[in-house]
């Protein structure tokens, strides 16, 4: 039987049979800003223009060479327009002007299928028993197989990608002890920039910023009913820090992606939440930067070899942090924690044996140990659901340690009661 998204879905594949990487445009101004856009079509029915704004702030690499720009912004629209490809997951993407090489395909296959695991679980869609995605290209277009980057970076300083949640901020400051860091922030709201500021970074121009602007036109889709879900955000952050890197003069981008991004989201599957968050996805960009753009920037995460635990022992020891931090999806555009979505409830069991009863509570302003409307979210966390919940969150392991490690501590609240009882 299929689902009304399964039939959605084969209605808008042929509707709308290609989609096309039409191309890019860029301009750098005065100040090293560096404005570039894309145009996206399907069919001639529907264009797209997202416009990007890199600030490199002071970090401003003044021999810039074009054709290598070519190359990045290239591939950062490659990333960008899997946004836009899946209202109506067309089975042929055509690319206009440049073409890609078997290898290039696989990697690019390969992330559409399991960066949108979840937005196929979500939407009850399923690809097997049907092609894919089919690239093609112009008669006339120029292989990417490999540009050249002859300008090296030479400056020692380490990009650090900001997103206003403890982990970055662990590794911000592990980092800055020994090294020169610079911050950078996706569409700074206020949690990444008190995080920059509270690590000692208090002008924009001692950040780089990415302005990153989603075109109108996808939004009244979605509104309309075409397919919309989950996509990849850090393997577009990917992309994008290559960029900062090169235009900034920098070499070395720190992650702070954890070892529990590894874990699926539906156990048994390769349906993960935090694909584009896993070692897997790290060892196949490395992989593809260096084959393929001559390893213009070194992609790592500083994290990789600590589970949630040890980074929320880790973050303890920030205390100025804890007023400033956010790391709630739900209300971060009013910069608050929600205080009822999964996110919020596995920061509080992580950062239990850590801290007080009294830091914690102020943290949410209210004590989510003791809220009962929680309890599904809480046994998704815990294991005692199916799945875990589809958020940026620790294995179902770590979940428990971190419950255990304080479930004499707080036996009366009523999530530690019912885990009692339950388990």
């Amino acid at each position: 039987m299929r689902t009304d998204n399964q039939n959605l879905f084969y209605s808008l594949r042929e509707k709308h049979p290609i989609f096309t990487y039409y191309g890019f445009d860029f301009q750098i101004d005065e100040n090293g800003t560096l404005n570039y856009s894309f145009d996206f079509r399907i069919g001639d029915t529907y264009r797209f223009e997202p416009l990007m704004q890199l600030q490199p702030g002071n970090y401003c690499r003044r021999n810039i060479d074009d054709n290598l720009l070519k190359g990045l912004i290239f591939h950062i629209g490659m990333i960008e327009l899997i946004s836009y490809w899946k209202c109506v997951c067309s089975p042929v993407i055509h690319i206009r002007n440049y073409k890609l090489n078997e290898e290039q395909q696989a990697f690019w296959l390969k992330l559409f299928h399991k960066g949108l695991g979840e937005f196929f679980y979500q939407n009850g869609i399923d690809t097997h028993d049907i092609p894919f995605i089919t690239f093609s290209f112009d008669d006339n277009a120029i292989a990417i197989d490999n540009f050249e980057y002859q300008q090296i970076a030479t400056s020692d300083r380490i990009i650090v990608p900001i997103g206003g949640g403890k982990d970055s901020v662990v590794t911000l400051e592990k980092l800055r002890i020994k090294n020169e860091v610079v911050p950078f922030i996706i569409n700074p709201r206020e949690a990444t920039l008190a995080c920059s500021a509270t690590a000692g970074f208090h002008g924009k121009n001692e950040i780089i910023i990415l302005n990153r602007e989603i075109d109108p036109q996808l939004l009244e889709l979605n509104r309309q009913g075409f397919l919309n879900g989950h996509t990849p955000f850090s393997a577009m952050l990917a992309f994008h820090s290559l960029l900062a890197a090169y235009t900034t003069d920098i070499r070395e981008i720190a992650l702070s992606n954890e070892s529990s991004a590894n874990e699926p989201t539906i156990p048994g599957t390769d349906i993960n939440h935090q694909y584009s968050k896993s070692l897997e996805f790290e060892q196949d960009f490395r992989a593809y930067v260096a084959s393929n753009m001559s390893n213009v920037a070194h992609y790592y995460s500083y994290l990789r070899p600590y589970n949630e635990l040890q980074i929320a022992a880790m973050f303890a020891n920030y205390p100025d942090y804890f007023p400033i931090f956010r790391s709630c999806n739900a209300g971060s555009k009013e910069n608050r924690w929600c205080c009822n979505c999964p996110k919020c409830l596995f920061t509080a069991i992580i950062l239990a044996p850590y801290i007080s009863e009294e830091q914690l509570i102020a943290i949410f302003g209210e004590d989510l140990l003791d809220k009962p409307s929680l309890l599904p979210y809480f046994r998704e966390l815990t294991g005692i659901a199916e799945n875990k919940p589809f958020e940026c969150v620790g294995t179902v392991e770590e979940v428990n340690k971190a419950i255990n490690m304080v479930i004499d501590k707080y036996k009366d609240k009523y999530l530690i009661k019912k885990y009692i009882d339950e388990k």
